[in-house]
């Protein structure tokens, strides 16, 4: 029996050997394995980072247009100077975040944009909620003032296809009674 034990002894003992063997190659190649990932993740973050800061002042331009046009809005809110004011002071608050825009660095927004939504997620919730909806509100009025547009140039040119339709319907109900 003593020979058989040592014999699955010796067995175990270079089992072991190759086991702890393999366990250091996997070690390695995990270790290989993330410093890659960080190295990847580091650079696309520098590229995303170096896009983002060359595309800054396409963003700051868009959010003082956007402005502009709140500006232009608030035309039709004269009868209301509570509603005019609010939005007047969210244009102006938009030609500030563009100017912001224009004089930080991407991590430097980043890194305060994260800060607020921690420390204050309701608030964040609740601003986003109410750009939200002025956003549609702006975008209904917009596509109300297309949609007017294009029945007056239509009206314009002699009578459109709903005004064809109009007077034929009206020829024919004339024409029965």
């Amino acid at each position: 029996m003593s020979v058989g034990y040592q014999n699955g002894g010796n067995g175990q003992q270079q089992g072991g050997a190759e086991w702890d063997a393999l366990k250091d190659d996997v070690g390695e190649i995990a270790g290989v394995a993330m410093e890659r990932g960080r190295h990847f993740l580091d650079s696309a973050r520098e590229q995303a980072t170096t896009y983002v800061d060359r595309r800054k002042d396409d963003v700051a331009h868009s959010v003082t247009e956007f402005a502009t046009s709140l500006r232009e809005s608030t035309r039709s809110f004269e009868d209301r100077p509570n509603i005019q004011a609010f939005v007047d002071g969210a244009a102006e608050g938009l030609d500030q975040l563009a100017d912001s825009i224009r004089a930080r660095s991407f991590a430097e927004i980043f890194n305060d944009v994260e800060d607020v939504v921690r420390r204050r997620p309701t608030a964040v919730a609740a601003v986003t909620l109410a750009a939200g909806f002025l956003v549609a509100r702006f975008i209904k009025a917009s596509a109300e003032g297309l949609r007017d547009e294009q029945m007056a140039q239509r009206g314009g040119r002699g009578g459109g296809r709903s005004a064809r339709t109009q007077t034929g319907s009206g020829a024919r109900a004339g024409s029965r009674a």
